[in-house]
């Protein structure tokens, strides 16, 4: 059974210790989900950018923790 990791970085791509320590998931839903509601506090604790693994091959990455909350800023702005 293949095991779903993010990889935690600084905006330069080093390697960081994430604020919030992740488990292992079974399915990239539930490490998406995982994300989704820790990606704020994973932030706030030094982490720029995550990368997604199935594994050791690499599914997607860098993914900018500061562009959902640019986005987040823009939904607010637009439903207010």
């Amino acid at each position: 059974m293949a095991a779903w990791t993010w990889r935690f970085e600084t905006a330069g791509g080093t390697e960081v210790q994430p604020a919030v320590q992740p488990e292992e998931f079974t399915t990239q839903g539930d490490a998406e989900s995982w994300i989704g509601e820790h990606w704020k506090d994973l932030q706030e604790g030094g982490t720029d950018q995550v990368r997604l693994f199935e594994d050791s091959t690499e599914i997607y990455g860098p993914m900018s923790l500061h562009a959902e909350e640019a986005e987040a800023e823009a939904e607010a702005g637009t439903e207010a």
